[in-house]
């Protein structure tokens, strides 16, 4: 297959690290506005930056993005294939997609691994998660998914979203109309939506207006960082709107349980901990942000956020995993 990728990206491809391969000049590709060449491994394509003095908005008054993605298509496949985008958790694209894009490969799927940090010039938001507006992240997922669905091996009426951790918050956002209307040109909704030990401690004035396709979180029941209460609650609401939607618990699991560059568990002091904070949205699209043990406002006085959150690998919570999102997945495409 061609690709977009300079003569140096291709000979070197999976092997350099983002920002050796930024050097290379990897990263400075013209942006594609279709994929009906074929194209595979790095790809580039226009989005936008919202402001970030808003945690999510719907407005349109950004600057324009150049964002990169990897597109894998599955060894053993021909004809059209579905396709699973991954949007990455708050320390950017590393070797935790590596290991989905191989396992996707395996069950026959295409795989879209997007990078929202690189062209952004960010590195990590763990630390301080106001330096991006969610809804950019939200974009950059209706983008890829429209530019996907021109790819001559991929089926775009079975494209999938699946995100970890900030990327499974970006995969709740993505699901609201309030976000489709606006920024998904197509109309065309994903096929399904997946999401690994997101945050769900966030209430939005419009939560009942979400897509009607099926949802899955997949969560550690020992996660301290974002712990799986809340989205046992967010499950029990979707529910009750008629929602497809499922929670699949891992027991003695942490956050980011299916990473298995990690040890069994180590504590990451410097990150914010938001697990003992609720987000509720008013009217005029702010947050107010409350204890979720008491109750009470949190101020700068009483904050709720806190440093340090336990992450760890779960063998057997990971291949646990790996099964649900076939059965799931193969279902869907099915």
């Amino acid at each position: 297959m061609p690709s977009n990728d300079p003569p140096e990206c291709v000979k070197f491809r999976g092997l350099l690290p983002l920002a050796l391969a930024s050097l290379l000049g990897c990263a400075r590709a013209a942006p594609l506005i279709t994929l009906r060449g074929g194209d595979t491994g790095t790809i580039h394509f226009s989005s936008i930056t919202l402001p970030p003095s808003q945690p999510i908005t719907t407005s349109k008054d950004g600057t324009a993005a150049t964002i990169s993605a990897d597109l894998s298509l599955p060894g053993k496949s021909a004809g059209r294939v579905p396709a699973v985008i991954l949007a990455h958790g708050c320390s950017g694209v590393g070797a935790l997609a590596d290991r989905w894009v191989r396992e996707l490969d395996r069950m026959g799927f295409a795989s879209l691994v997007l990078d929202s940090f690189t062209g952004r010039g960010l590195k990590e938001t763990c630390t301080g998660q106001q330096r991006i507006n969610l809804g950019s992240r939200v974009v950059d997922v209706y983008r890829a998914r429209e530019l996907l669905a021109t790819h001559p091996r991929i089926d775009p009426a079975r494209i999938a979203l699946m995100g970890f951790s900030q990327g499974g918050g970006v995969v709740l956002l993505a699901r609201h109309a309030r976000f489709q209307k606006p920024w998904m040109a197509e109309k065309r909704d994903f096929a399904a939506y997946l999401a690994f030990y997101p945050g769900c401690n966030r209430k939005l004035i419009d939560e009942e207006n979400v897509s009607d396709r099926p949802l899955r979180i997949f969560h550690g029941m020992a996660d301290d960082w974002t712990p799986i209460e809340p989205c046992r609650e967010y499950r029990e609401r979707m529910r009750r709107l008629g929602k497809d939607v499922a929670l699949f618990e891992y027991p003695d699991a942490y956050h980011a349980f299916d990473s298995p560059s990690l040890p069994p568990a180590i504590l990451r002091s410097q990150v914010l901990n938001g697990s003992n904070c609720v987000s509720v949205e008013r009217d005029d699209g702010r947050f107010r942000v409350f204890h979720r043990d008491t109750g009470r406002r949190a101020t700068a006085d009483d904050p709720c956020v806190s440093r340090g959150a336990t992450v760890g690998h779960n063998p057997l919570a990971y291949r646990k995993a790996i099964q649900d999102v076939k059965d799931f997945l193969s279902e869907i495409f099915r």
